[in-house]
């Protein structure tokens, strides 16, 4: 980035400014669109947001419905009033999965569920469907308990804990047991969890830089591209093997695998290449999201003592000396409400985009087709108008009262919305409950979020006191 900042700007400068011109374009509605401040002369907003997008959105005046950013050549319209969120989320036809985010995305994962766009959403959700049926949530609910206890087996009182890498570990046990119903091969796992790690600051770095950058001979670039390489080996000889043992063995993999439609010839079963491609998305958001989810509720109960005691009471009256199981997840009201509250302050998809298929009217601007749209539920969820004192951890503010669908948004909205919602919950849920049952958590460290294509925890370490 350094040679694209330097003085006097090159020809590459010159031609992203002329780009970036052509793109918002002479009498275009965009120009109508205010121009969020910050903005620098060549690469527009995007060391901004490399360098600390939440400070950045933090930043933005909150009067404007819709706000301009530019990134380079690149020109993204940021939603920020509710219920045009809300608009954006319910009609997929007009704002379908694109933009710069999700370009990288679907780079890593091809074109699955997450990623897909419109005209095969449909197909592939109704295929994926079954396979989060509830039928299938004690396997869920085992592999989140199972491996939470393999996650704290080495801890020891007054060890300081570095929980990310932790979550990390534990979310690959637990989605890979759901997904699989069988542990793999730990080498198996590392290389999975490693593959991730890379890939996930990666496709944060690569949507917010030039393209010329992105396709250099960069070491970053090569791990990128090779940690997406060993992702997909990992999914197709896991796969490979299953289509030989040939038994449905009750997990997700079994279901994707015998996943068919009704006959028609729009609907089929998912090729070879779509159920790597859904695996891959599966791993990637649930693995990630799982852990940045459970590494936060961590460190809130740890800030928050008496939540923390709360929890642990919860836990005893409704578990007891027992083994945790499905049924027990809806008694652990308090348990859920500090998941919800963590996923309002810290939600793991903090920054969205779309793409408009067709021109649009939003918010009284008509966008023309192509026009790339962005989407934070950090921003929303830190709003004072919509949560009261928002920068607070308040658990009890979700005891008794549902999560509005405009104003709370970690798992999107409409028929896009996220397909493993429950599954995800349930799994931070059963993994806190474990963990708050049987130690004491001290903060350690003073922490920031790392935003990336999820937003993680940076430098959490806590100190562990057995019960």
């Amino acid at each position: 980035m350094a040679c694209l900042l330097r003085e006097p700007p090159s020809a590459v400068e010159i031609l992203f400014v002329k780009e970036s011109v052509m793109a918002i374009g002479a009498g275009s509605d965009l120009a109508s669109i205010p121009l969020a401040p910050g903005v620098g002369r060549m690469l527009g907003h995007a060391p901004a947001l490399l360098r600390d997008p939440l400070v950045f959105l933090a930043s933005l005046p909150g009067d404007q419905p819709l706000l301009r950013l530019r990134l380079g050549p690149t020109t993204l319209v940021l939603v920020c009033e509710p219920k045009l969120v809300r608009q954006v989320f319910l009609d997929d036809r007009t704002f379908d999965k694109g933009g710069p985010l999700y370009d990288r995305v679907r780079e890593v994962v091809g074109n699955g569920l997450v990623t897909c766009a419109h005209r095969d959403h449909r197909r592939q959700r109704r295929l994926c469907q079954p396979s989060f049926h509830s039928d299938r949530m004690p396997n869920v609910v085992a592999a989140a308990a199972g491996a939470a206890r393999d996650m704290t087996a080495s801890w020891h009182t007054g060890q300081i804990v570095d929980v990310l890498p932790q979550s990390m570990a534990f979310a690959t046990r637990a989605v890979l047991g759901s997904l699989f119903s069988t542990a793999l091969p730990d080498a198996t796992g590392e290389r999975i969890r490693q593959a991730l790690a890379v890939l996930d600051d990666g496709i944060f770095r690569r949507a917010f830089s030039p393209a010329l950058v992105n396709r250099l001979p960069l070491p970053a670039n090569r791990r990128y591209r090779d940690s997406s390489a060993v992702l997909r080996r990992e999914v197709a000889a896991i796969i490979t093997s299953r289509r030989t043992e040939g038994r449905d063995r009750g997990d997700l993999l079994s279901a994707l695998l015998g996943a068919a439609g009704p006959g028609d010839h729009d609907v089929r079963s998912l090729s070879e290449t779509e159920i790597i491609d859904q695996v891959q998305i599966f791993l990637h958001a649930g693995v990630e999201a799982s852990a940045a989810t459970l590494a936060w509720s961590l460190h809130l109960l740890a800030e928050h003592p008496p939540v923390a005691e709360g929890v642990r009471a919860e836990c005893d009256a409704v578990v007891g000396g027992a083994a945790l199981a499905p049924e027990n997840l809806p008694r652990l009201a308090l348990t859920r409400a500090v998941v919800t509250e963590a996923l309002r302050l810290y939600p793991p998809a903090w920054f969205l985009t779309r793409s408009l298929e067709q021109s649009a009217e939003l918010g009284g601007t008509r966008l023309p087709a192509g026009t790339a749209v962005a989407l934070s539920p950090y921003l929303l969820h830190r709003r004072p108008d919509l949560h009261p004192e928002p920068g607070t951890f308040a658990p009890d503010r979700w005891r008794d009262t549902p999560p509005d669908r405009t104003a709370f948004l970690p798992f999107g909205a409409g028929a896009r919305k996220c397909i493993g919602d429950r599954q995800g919950m349930d799994t931070v849920v059963t993994a806190l409950a474990v963990i708050i049952r049987n130690w004491q958590l001290t903060p350690s460290t003073v922490l920031s979020p790392r935003p990336r294509a999820l937003l993680l925890p940076r430098g959490l370490r806590l100190q562990v006191r057995a019960r």
